[in-house]
C-alpha cells in the first residue's frame, strides 16, 4: 500500500511550512499515524514530531448541459499535517 499520495502545495500550506513547520499530504484513506510518520521519515529524511489527519468526503456535484443536468461525486480523501523537529524542511522541488 503506497502510503503517500501527493503533497498539498498551497499558500495557506507553504505558509506554514515556513513559520511553523507543518506540511500537508493526501494519504491513503485506511493508513494511520504511525504508517504516515515512518513513510514520511523514510521518503524525505526529517524527524517527524506529530501527525494530524482528518478524512474529508466527497461532495455532490452538478452541472448543466445540452443533453441535461448530470449529476455526480467528488472523491472522499485523507489529509494529514505533518509537523517536522526544529530547524528542518522538505523540499517538494528538489525532486523535479
Amino acid at each position: 500500500m503506497e502510503i503517500i499520495i501527493k503533497p498539498v502545495v498551497t499558500e495557506k500550506m507553504t505558509d506554514m511550512g515556513e513559520k511553523l513547520n507543518r506540511y500537508a499530504f493526501i494519504v491513503h484513506k485506511k493508513a494511520n499515524k504511525i504508517q504516515i510518520k515512518n513513510a514520511i521519515k523514510e521518503l524525505y529524511g526529517v524527524e517527524v514530531v506529530s501527525v494530524n489527519t482528518m478524512n474529508y468526503n466527497g461532495k455532490a456535484r452538478s452541472r448543466f448541459t445540452k443533453s441535461g443536468v448530470i449529476t455526480g461525486r467528488t472523491r472522499s480523501f485523507k489529509k494529514a499535517i505533518i509537523t517536522v523537529a526544529e530547524g528542518e524542511t522538505i523540499d517538494f522541488y528538489s525532486n523535479i
